[in-house]
């Protein structure tokens, strides 16, 4: 463990420890925790980009052409028309 000494708006930090009261938790564990989410959150964007990037529209077309044009058997399934 590390500890990091950072400078909050007045107003963030007291919503921060009401939160943490509230859910019976640590100042420092709802930090942590939502600072975990927020990495988790752009590591996630990040490689969906990437994985974005190495599409391939023809490929896609492709595949997507052999799919039969039929409607499902169930109600639910179906794409609604507007």
């Amino acid at each position: 463990m590390s500890t990091l000494r950072i400078q909050l708006p007045d107003s963030l930090r007291a919503a921060a420890e009401a939160l943490a009261h509230e859910d019976r938790i640590s100042l420092d564990q709802l930090v942590s925790s939502a600072l975990a989410e927020k990495i988790a959150a752009l590591e996630t964007e990040r490689y969906l980009q990437r994985r974005a990037a190495r599409g391939d529209r023809a490929a896609f077309e492709a595949a997507w052409a052999k799919v039969a044009d039929v409607e499902p058997d169930l109600a639910e399934d179906r794409v609604p028309r507007s």
